[in-house]
């Protein structure tokens, strides 16, 4: 399913920035016409691709709209919080500036990359400004890897996953500025909002204040939560993280060979801190639970969230990210001669007889050569086309231990609009959920005043991965009818099914268990001219959007540092190919 040409479902007449009395929010006043829905039963075909498996719609029952009219409505959303005077935002800005005012090359670099999820557009990005030709193949029909998304009959999105922007993503949000896209994220309260699962209906939150510098913000939003925590927990918690705090970085490296829960329990934190609250946050981190999760993860992410003042602020994409992030990204390199070629798929990485790559060996039988090539796939789609001849090298060996986890996204349109939701990220709580969101509030592009879709990570989703759609779908109308008792019920005696989509992805980011870090490789390979990409090789930030962008700039500097070697290689490899 191509995602370009479509008009967006949401037309915005005009924008203001009236401030809310009582709120200090930015207010957007749209006119929102809704789309006329059929009573056939939908279809469409999915996508079998990269081990992302995308389900076909289903459609219990909709019904035709008559003679609606484009209704004016507020969406509300916070100011963008002002970012660019943290250190880590101007250590991002300066790396960007570094490809724009590196030297020009004497003869552009024609590098070949494989992948056009964040961290393949990112190296393309960041090497067509330092002013290198890449040449960026997906193997799909849609841009993104890990945030792309797909248009059904009806013209609704569903998306791979729920992505939220984080102020602590320093690299994303330079990405957003250099782009001129600044407007399109949807800022939130600062606050972390979870269900409460023995008050039904009920939601705990912790309420950041902004009149407070990091970390006095993040540490008044723990002392004023008393629903989670008791004051003796908040304590001993807050002891147990003292060599953290004291430590820094080497301290939070070295936790890598700990789980989440053997780390809490020998800092003698109570097992219930650990199941109230890091059962959600390992979840949402990382898709699995703190019995399995390195505790460097959650270290990295405590770091970010509280020695940033915005740092745990999160924002929306306004629509869907194929169009309105990666579009602008694809664009940006074009317009500085580079290529994207979809459905480009690559069957082979052929060698030279020196062991260093002669080119990619497509499915549809086209040779794709170049100086530089770059792999920026999931790992597990690098090691299924690893050449033998490097399986036994130490570099590429040592990736067997990084395994992509399974991930299943899910989307329920509603035949109501519910009211237990809030215009943010909420923590489910829930043994099968992680987090999920009322899109049809929280996303410009996706607003609907009459009825909601929820979307929702199902998580962990090892054991789920292989059941069926309908399977999954009973499983979380039950955790639903939890969370929304007055609303939803498991029969669907309450708040009607619309449609569904379930997306699975089979492997996802990698699985952070522990000693995964010794395993995460550098970008630049041994391998002369070939290097990697993507939220799983070195870099300080977790399996995330931010970790991919950052290692994407990564591949990039290593590239360009790299030029004369390259380029000589390139010259010497010109000189051979005209003696035969």
């Amino acid at each position: 399913m191509s995602q370009f040409g479509h008009a967006s479902a949401v037309y915005w007449t005009g924008q203001h920035n009236a401030t809310n009395l009582w709120n200090p929010r930015y207010t957007w006043r749209c006119g929102c016409p809704i789309s006329s829905r059929h009573n056939n039963a939908l279809s469409f075909k999915g996508s079998d691709s990269l081990g992302h498996r995308v389900s076909n719609a289903y459609a219990i029952r909709t019904r035709p709209m008559k003679n609606v009219q484009p209704l004016q409505v507020v969406c509300m959303d916070y100011p963008r919080p002002e970012l660019e005077s943290t250190v880590n935002y101007l250590e991002a800005a300066y790396l960007s500036s570094s490809f724009r005012t590196s030297p020009r090359p004497d003869k552009p670099l024609k590098v070949v990359i494989a992948g056009a999820g964040l961290a393949g557009l990112s190296t393309a990005k960041y090497l067509a400004d330092a002013g290198h030709k890449p040449i960026l193949l997906e193997a799909r029909d849609v841009l993104g890897g890990k945030v792309a998304a797909w248009k059904d009959d009806d013209g609704d999105w569903y998306e791979t996953g729920l992505h939220i922007f984080f102020g602590a993503y320093p690299n994303v949000q330079n990405l957003f500025g250099e782009l001129g896209i600044n407007d399109r994220l949807q800022w939130k309260e600062h606050s972390m909002i979870f269900a409460v699962p023995n008050k039904p209906g009920e939601f705990s939150r912790f309420d950041f204040l902004d009149i407070l510098p990091a970390p006095l913000n993040g540490i008044w939003a723990i002392l004023k939560n008393n629903e989670m925590l008791t004051w003796p927990e908040k304590v001993k918690f807050a002891i147990g993280l003292l060599p953290a705090m004291v430590g820094g970085q080497a301290y939070v490296e070295a936790q890598d060979g700990l789980t989440v829960k053997d780390w809490m329990r020998k800092q003698g934190v109570p097992d219930r801190v650990t199941t109230e609250v890091f059962i959600a946050m390992s979840k949402a981190l990382n898709f699995i639970n703190p019995d399995e999760l390195s505790m460097q993860c959650i270290l990295i992410a405590l770091n970010r969230f509280l020695q940033e003042k915005h740092g745990s602020k999160m924002a929306f994409l306004d629509g869907n990210p194929p169009e309105r992030l990666c579009r602008p990204i694809v664009d940006h390199i074009q317009s500085l001669g580079g290529e994207v070629q979809l459905n480009s798929r690559i069957q082979k990485i052929e060698l030279n007889k020196d062991g260093t790559v002669k080119n990619f060996l497509l499915n549809n039988g086209n040779v794709i050569e170049g100086d530089v090539f770059v792999f920026a796939t999931p790992v597990d789609i690098l090691k299924l086309l690893l050449p033998e001849d490097w399986k036994e090298v130490p570099y590429f060996r040592k990736l067997e231990k990084l395994v992509g986890v399974p991930v299943i996204n899910v989307h329920i349109w509603f035949d109501r609009k519910l009211r237990n939701t809030y215009d943010h990220l909420l923590f489910s709580r829930s043994h099968l959920l992680s987090v999920y969101a009322d899109m049809s509030v929280t996303c410009k592009e996706y607003y609907d005043p009459h009825r909601s879709m929820l979307e929702l990570v199902f998580a962990p989703a090892e054991e789920w991965i292989s059941k069926s759609d309908q399977e999954i779908i009973d499983a979380t109308t039950k955790e639903l009818a939890k969370l929304f008792p007055d609303e939803i019920s498991a029969d669907q005696s309450k708040a009607e099914i619309l449609k569904y989509h379930v997306v699975k992805t089979p492997r996802s980011v990698y699985k952070t268990v522990p000693d995964c870090e010794p395993c995460r490789p550098l970008q630049r390979s041994p391998v002369e001219g070939f290097y990697l990409a993507g939220d799983y090789t070195k870099q300080k930030y977790l399996a995330s959007m931010e970790g991919a962008v950052l290692s994407g700039k990564f591949c990039a500097q290593a590239i360009v540092q790299d030029y004369e070697l390259l380029a000589s290689r390139s010259q010497k490899k010109l000189a051979e190919a005209s003696l035969v």
